[in-house]
């Protein structure tokens, strides 16, 4: 099992996304209370990293195109994610 360590800015991040379903920029900007640059700085290092997905498929995203682009977490990473993001709720 692979050693997953994140800010606490993607820990907002990958909380505002959760694991079920994509959702919109729009959406994680909205739950996640982040500036929008910010959060374009995020998601593209969580992009880079490979724990998420973009749709449509991009390596990374622009501010102008963030609320637009859905974001889910990447199926490879989930139980490491899940399992470190439970180790930051308790």
């Amino acid at each position: 099992m692979r050693k997953i360590k994140l800010s606490g800015r993607e820990r907002a991040v990958l909380k505002a996304i959760g694991f079920a379903e994509a959702v919109t920029g729009a959406q994680v900007l909205e739950h996640s209370h982040i500036q929008p640059d910010d959060l374009t700085d995020v998601l593209n290092a969580l992009l880079a990293a490979g724990y998420i997905e973009s749709k449509p498929y991009c390596e990374q995203v622009s501010a102008a195109e963030m609320p637009t682009v859905e974001f889910e977490v990447n199926p490879g990473y989930i139980h490491e994610l899940k399992s470190t993001m439970q180790k930051s709720w308790v």
